[in-house]
């Protein structure tokens, strides 16, 4: 890729804002497919989509909508009751999600939600959500899995169920088009290592910034809890590495990575920060948005090709053993 060509990665990146807008909007149109208030509830998916799922489960459950997990879809619980497993898949074509919606068809309500109609889970689930608009043509997901955790969100506040502290979906839009912008200092970008963390709902994002820093950079990253961070994994920080946190700092947190010579990200806290200067507070969605660019950015001074990354496809299409 040459110097003055824009991926498609980022393109679909700086789309974010409309999309999201776009799925708030919309979310009375997929009444059938949310979940009620009340039900207990899985959340399935694959990578990006496992994660987006953690988020949502924590926002739903801690918001009073209902009891809620999260699953990678190969690690479902298949003895446990349920009384609607929703799935989050681009592709619609994901092995392990078919799966499982084929092995629990008929015992209990499934709904999904996709980018591509033209998909096996269109029949493998009982009720579909196309967000088409959201769709992609780069293998890294970026505005697909953000545009479907922004309409889950977008329901629980419609549904008075969002937890306390979590901005309005308007204010994270206005967020999310202020991420677009914000400048990336040396200190950032000349990073050697990653560590992402996260409190509940943002324990997701900060895994999913740390899967996109590697598949698209191929950067050393971790993502933990961030009360977790003190029990070992701060042993990686350093002078040269950032711990980049979604959301605010535990108590003291902010003096440990100090004390170690670490940089400290917190782009959703009050606060100016230390690698822009800027006082940002972003919603912690948002936030992930800024990770994203970071991890194109490193892409491309490291010679890769952000659309097309290493080792990796749009969709994991397992083989059968008939096949």
């Amino acid at each position: 890729m040459t110097t003055h060509e824009t991926s498609l990665t980022s393109v679909e990146i700086a789309s974010q804002p409309a999309t999201w807008r776009r799925a708030a909007e919309a979310v009375a149109s997929y009444a059938d497919v949310l979940p009620r208030r009340g039900e207990r509830v899985a959340v399935v998916g694959c990578g990006t989509s496992w994660f987006m799922a953690h988020a949502y489960a924590q926002l739903r459950e801690s918001g009073g909508h209902g009891e809620t997990d999260a699953f990678a879809a190969s690690e479902f619980p298949t003895g446990r009751r349920y009384d609607r497993i929703l799935a989050i898949t681009r592709s619609g074509t994901t092995t392990e999600v078919l799966d499982l919606l084929a092995k629990v068809k008929g015992t209990v309500a499934t709904s999904a939600l996709t980018a591509d109609p033209a998909t096996p889970v269109m029949t493998a689930a009982d009720a579909v959500a196309v967000l088409d608009f959201a769709d992609e043509q780069s293998v890294v997901q970026t505005r697909f899995a953000t545009t479907a955790l922004v309409l889950l969100r977008a329901h629980l506040e419609a549904e008075q169920a969002l937890p306390a502290g979590v901005r309005p979906l308007a204010q994270a839009v206005e967020d999310a088009q202020r991420a677009l912008d914000l400048p990336l200092g040396a200190e950032v970008t000349g990073a050697e290592q990653f560590t992402f963390l996260g409190t509940g709902w943002t324990y997701g994002l900060a895994l999913e910034a740390g899967l996109k820093m590697r598949e698209a950079a191929g950067a050393w990253t971790e993502a933990y809890p961030a009360m977790e961070y003190r029990h070992g994994p701060i042993s990686i920080t350093g002078p040269g590495r950032v711990a980049w946190l979604f959301g605010p700092a535990p108590d003291g947190l902010a003096d440990d990575i100090a004390r170690v010579g670490g940089l400290l990200v917190s782009l959703s806290a009050d606060g100016p920060s230390p690698s822009t200067g800027e006082a940002a507070a972003l919603d912690p969605l948002a936030d992930l948005i800024v990770a994203q660019r970071l991890a194109v950015l490193l892409a491309e001074a490291r010679g890769y090709d952000p659309d097309r990354p290493r080792n990796l496809s749009r969709s994991v299409i397992l083989a059968t053993e008939s096949a």
